[in-house]
């Protein structure tokens, strides 16, 4: 299998993934990349993947869908053009001969979803949309902190090893914020250089995994003294509640220049 982050407007990355016959993009909210990557490669386009309703995942779905006649999965309670097949927590999914297991994940959007195949090529994947980015997780638009908090608490729970295929190069930027809250986190130290040397190149940072996350991203590390002990620090969070420390880094991170 072929895992290709296609690059789109100004940081998003529509994830493609292909056997050199066929091929699933996940939240594309350009057309063209798409488009022009399955004709340069001579590829069917057998599925499409949608994670969450906002413009930039969903805005080339109706062309590619037109085009293509693939069929479309999304979740169960955004609005999401049809005709496609909705999918919630439990459901799964076959593309490609790879399984899918539906997660739900609201915080960024009330019904975001994510895809997760416990092996593809050897290794567990997981397509999370704007639920968790490397070294951060997205702006909570329409649920709570509880509900994040216990979305991502999800997705750590994956094996260590699993590829997080987040859906914009936000990377570099997290990390900065990162460092604000744990600057005395060596792996984070080292992680920021390791993907700094990647942008240098043109390369993306990404996909990271789990473990990476577990070690380096403050809002999987909730519980973390050294997290707490910052959000207390910035905000006054009680240290020992573990949605109050995520809320206050969150607010943090909004307002972080």
């Amino acid at each position: 299998m072929n895992l290709i982050p296609l690059p789109a407007f100004q940081d998003n990355y529509l994830w493609l993934l292909h056997d050199g016959q066929r091929a699933l993009v996940v939240d594309p909210g350009d057309a063209r990349p798409v488009a022009q990557y399955l004709r340069e490669h001579g590829l069917q386009l057998a599925a499409i993947l949608v994670t969450h309703h906002h413009p930039d995942h969903i805005g080339g779905v109706d062309e590619l869908r037109n085009a293509t006649g693939a069929p479309v999965w999304g979740p169960a309670r955004e609005k999401i053009p049809e005709p496609l097949t909705r999918l919630a927590e439990g459901d799964e999914i076959e593309v490609l001969g790879l399984r899918f297991r539906i997660i739900d994940v609201p915080g960024h959007t009330a019904g975001h979803i994510a895809y997760y195949c416990d092996d593809m090529d050897g290794k567990p994947l997981l397509f999370c949309g704007d639920t968790l980015f490397s070294g951060g997780c997205g702006r909570l638009f329409e649920g709570t902190p509880a509900q994040m908090h216990g979305s991502l608490g999800k997705l750590a729970a994956l094996p260590g090893n699993t590829r997080v295929c987040c859906t914009h190069e936000y990377t570099l930027s997290n990390l900065n914020f990162a460092l604000a809250v744990e600057p005395g986190n060596e792996e984070l130290v080292q992680y920021r250089r390791r993907c700094e040397e990647l942008r240098a190149q043109g390369q993306p940072t990404l996909p990271s995994s789990i473990a990476q996350e577990r070690r380096i991203n403050p809002f999987l590390r909730s519980g973390e003294p050294e997290v707490a002990k910052a959000a207390q620090a910035h905000s006054g969070a009680d240290p020992d509640d573990e949605v109050a420390v995520f809320a206050a880094v969150r607010q943090w991170k909004n307002e972080f220049r």
